[in-house]
C-alpha cells in the first residue's frame, strides 16, 4: 500500500529538523511520538531515510545553495571510476562477500553502454552513416554498426533517431521488450518504469516487433507501448513531445504528475505530488534544464505552491 502524501512529508519535515542540530529533547520526543502514533509514519520515516542516503553529497553540503554542485562533482567522480567500481564489485561478488543479486544485469550493462548520458544531460551524436541521434537524461546506448545491418541497443532512458539513408541495411533499435525497425523515419523510443517499452514515429514509419513475436507497423503521428509479449493498439502521437531534444517540455492537457516526472528527470532529488493536485492540467512550455524556474512558472498559474524542506525533497502541494 503506498504511503500518503501528508506523512511523507511530515517526515521530511521531521529528517530536516533532526538533522539540522537545532532539535532540543522537546522536539525529539515530539518526532518519537509522531512516529509512534501509526504503521503509516513509520513508514514513511523509513522511506525518508531510504531515499536520504541516495541523496549523500547534498547533505555533505553545508550550504544547500551549493547543493548543485555538490553533487554535479560527485557524479564526475563516479563516472571516472566506474570500471574500477565494477571491476571491485566482481572480484567481492566471486569471494562470496556480495551477491550478484545485488546488481542487475541492465543496470550493469547501463554503466559500460558506448554512449551514456547524466541526469539532466541531453546529448546529440552523429553515427558513421549520418544518423543523429538524441540521448535524453540517464541514458545509455550500444551502438553495433555491421556491413549487413546497424543496430542500436536502448539500455536505459530514452533516444530520439533521426535516420539517414542507407538502402543496403536496415536500421534497428533493441529494447529488452523487442525491436523497431526503422524505415526511413524519425522516432522516439523509450523504456518505461512499468517493463515495457514505448515508441512514438513522428515521420516516416517503424516496424515494431515485440519479443515474443508480435509484430505491427506505425505511420507517422502513431505512438505504441509494447511488453514481451503484446504491443498495444496504436495511438496518435503528439508531435510537441519532440520538443524535448531541444531542452523544452511543451504540455498539452498534461497532467500536473505528468509534467513533474518529466522535471524530476532532469535533477537530482525526490519529487512529490500531493494527490489533491496531480491531476491538475498543464498547458505551456517549460525549461527541462531549470527545473526550479518551470516549478515557479507552475505555481504562478495553478494553485499550488513549492516547497523544499531538505535541499533534495521538494514537495508540490495544494495552495493554503
Amino acid at each position: 500500500m503506498p504511503t500518503p502524501h501528508l506523512a511523507l512529508e511530515q517526515a521530511a519535515e521531521w529528517f530536516a529538523l533532526l538533522r539540522s542540530g537545532e532539535a532540543g529533547e522537546a522536539e525529539r520526543g515530539a518526532w518519537r511520538a509522531w512516529l509512534a502514533a501509526s504503521e503509516a509514519h513509520r513508514s514513511a520515516w523509513a522511506q525518508v531515510e531510504r531515499i536520504s542516503r541516495r541523496f549523500e553529497p547534498i547533505q555533505a553540503s553545508p550550504d544547500p545553495r551549493s547543493a548543485g554542485a555538490v553533487l554535479q562533482a560527485a557524479q564526475g567522480r563516479a563516472q571516472r571510476g566506474r570500471r574500477r567500481v565494477l571491476l571491485g564489485a566482481a572480484a567481492l561478488a566471486g569471494a562470496g562477500a556480495l551477491g550478484w543479486g545485488l546488481w542487475r544485469e541492465d543496470a550493469l550493462a547501463a554503466l559500460l553502454a558506448d554512449q551514456r548520458s547524466g541526469i539532466g544531460e541531453l546529448r546529440e551524436l552523429v553515427l558513421a552513416d549520418g544518423t543523429r541521434v538524441w540521448l535524453g537524461p540517464a541514458s545509455a546506448l550500444d551502438v553495433d554498426y555491421r556491413p549487413a545491418l546497424r543496430r542500436l541497443r536502448l539500455r536505459a532512458g530514452e533516444v530520439f533517431v533521426e535516420t539517414a539513408h542507407d538502402a543496403a541495411r536496415d536500421f534497428v533499435v533493441d529494447t529488452p521488450h523487442g525491436r523497431a525497425r526503422a524505415l526511413g523515419t524519425r522516432f522516439e523510443l523509450r523504456l518505461r518504469d512499468d517493463a515495457r517499452s514505448a515508441l512514438a514515429v513522428y515521420e516516416g514509419a517503424v516496424e515494431v516487433r515485440s519479443a515474443g513475436g508480435a509484430t505491427t507497423v506505425l505511420r507517422a503521428g502513431q505512438q505504441t507501448r509494447f511488453d514481451r509479449g503484446a504491443i498495444e493498439t496504436p495511438a496518435d502521437a503528439d508531435p510537441a513531445r519532440q520538443a524535448w531534444t531541444r531542452g523544452i517540455l511543451i504540455a498539452q492537457d498534461m497532467a500536473l504528475a505528468e509534467v513533474v516526472a518529466e522535471l524530476a528527470r532532469y535533477q537530482r532529488g525526490h519529487f512529490a505530488v500531493a494527490p489533491e493536485v496531480a491531476g491538475l492540467r498543464v498547458v505551456g512550455s517549460f525549461p527541462l534544464h531549470d527545473t526550479g524556474r518551470a516549478l515557479a512558472m507552475l505555481a504562478r498559474v495553478l494553485p499550488i505552491e513549492v516547497r523544499r524542506p531538505l535541499p533534495w525533497w521538494t514537495a508540490i502541494e495544494a495552495k493554503k
